[in-house]
């Protein structure tokens, strides 16, 4: 979890997402720019570059003596395609990788490209890491969920959910089965209902597969496996369990409209922001364990769980530490309220500093955080002004982040 891996999500055309092209005064198109493998003027300095040179990089994430933050060890422009989904980048076996077309993964060290795959990811499926294999959706929209080695984009594995299914998406893998998604098809090509199912990673032969109660939606689900438990979230507000041996819905529980992105699973425990509450249910049955109340008018963000702490911001602009197994709280920060600076929503960690990526721009970007007490020690931001959200992800060495179509890669 520390790496940046976190839950997954699936189809994800959210109203974040719209909000945030709404926002821009922007209309969406699906287009696929080639990743130039060189530097770009971010790096060089030119049209939209930087700022000049704020001092030598800090050692073990601190900040200079001025606090700002370290200069990008190499920063390339990429063909993402992103929706602001904490799975559209990603780094494993000394790459790292945006999701594009073509989908492209760069040298971690260098930027330099390793491989390339046209076609690339679907927009908006998540990149899917298990078991030393990447998983994706088809790019030829054929039905195909395919595994390919990151390292050096060789196809590793394929499975075929049926053609009376639309489209499987990967949303979780264990170390025994992939688990897809997809719409089931009616004789007139349309679709009103869709499928869960478990593809054996292995031999790719369907293990089982569950029709979806009428009204649940392909698109917005998150998932995350934990131990014989599949846990997913969607846009409908549902939080579901199931069994991951034979497909069998354990609980199912009505959330509110703020649980649609990640959760964390800690042990026995499925840890979800429910506007004002934090609450902990069991996997086992549903049972709440614990829970946690912010400050009225206020609502908690997107949860990560690194190294045994839950860290969690709310929209008051205070940044949570909490122990995962009891709710009690660690320490509470409010160095975002103080300097104005936007609420984090994505976070990884480095030895002892906790990394942070916004939502939105001004005034945002990667917060890098003392993960001892929350003080905010400095921020990056490429000043480009995209309206994309940040995205980070880490190999522990380095910190990527991604705005836009700039991937910067930070020491750590």
């Amino acid at each position: 979890m520390s790496k940046g891996y976190g839950s997954t999500t699936v189809g994800r055309s959210s109203r974040r997402r719209v909000l945030r092209l709404a926002g821009g005064g922007l209309t969406m198109a699906v287009l696929g720019a080639g990743l130039t493998g060189c530097e770009d003027e971010l790096a060089t300095g030119g049209a939209g570059g930087t700022p000049s040179p704020r001092g030598a990089s800090p050692e073990d994430g601190k900040a200079p003596e001025d606090g700002r933050a370290p200069e990008p060890l190499w920063t390339r422009t990429t063909s993402a395609q992103t929706y602001g989904d904490n799975d559209e980048l990603v780094t494993v076996d000394g790459v790292v990788i945006a999701s594009g077309d073509p989908l492209a993964a760069l040298d971690a060290a260098t930027g330099e490209e390793r491989w390339s795959l046209p076609g690339g990811a679907v927009p908006g499926a998540p990149l899917l890491l298990g078991a030393g294999t990447l998983y994706l959706a088809s790019g030829e929209y054929d039905g195909n969920v395919i595994g390919y080695v990151p390292g050096t984009g060789e196809e590793a594995w394929r499975s075929h959910l049926g053609k009376e299914y639309r489209q499987p998406r990967p949303v979780a893998v264990d170390a025994e089965q992939v688990y897809v998604i997809a719409e089931i098809l009616e004789a007139d090509h349309s679709s009103h209902t869709n499928v869960i199912a478990a593809l054996n990673s292995s031999t790719g032969k369907v293990v089982w597969k569950e029709q979806r109660d009428l009204g649940t939606q392909q698109n917005g689900v998150h998932a995350v496996v934990q131990g014989r438990y599949l846990v997913y979230t969607d846009f409908k507000k549902n939080l579901t369990v199931r069994d991951t041996a034979t497909g069998r819905q354990v609980w199912t529980h009505k959330t509110t409209k703020t649980s649609y992105g990640p959760f964390a699973v800690h042990k026995d425990l499925v840890i979800v922001p429910q506007g004002q509450r934090l609450q902990a249910f069991a996997l086992s049955d549903g049972s709440e364990k614990w829970s946690v109340e912010t400050e009225r008018f206020t609502s908690f963000r997107e949860p990560a769980l690194l190294e045994d702490v839950l860290y969690i911001a709310d929209s008051g602009r205070t940044l949570w530490a909490v122990e995962p197994g009891t709710g009690k709280k660690i320490w509470q920060s409010t160095a975002l309220k103080d300097t104005g600076a936007h609420v984090p929503r994505q976070f990884v960690t480095v030895g002892g500093t906790l990394y942070g990526a916004t939502e939105l721009d001004e005034k945002g970007g990667v917060h890098a955080f003392d993960a001892k007490t929350g003080a905010l020690r400095w921020t990056f931001n490429d000043k480009t002004g995209d309206y994309h959200a940040w995205l980070i992800a880490t190999d522990g060495k380095r910190v990527f982040a991604l705005h836009g179509k700039k991937l910067h890669a930070l020491p750590a």
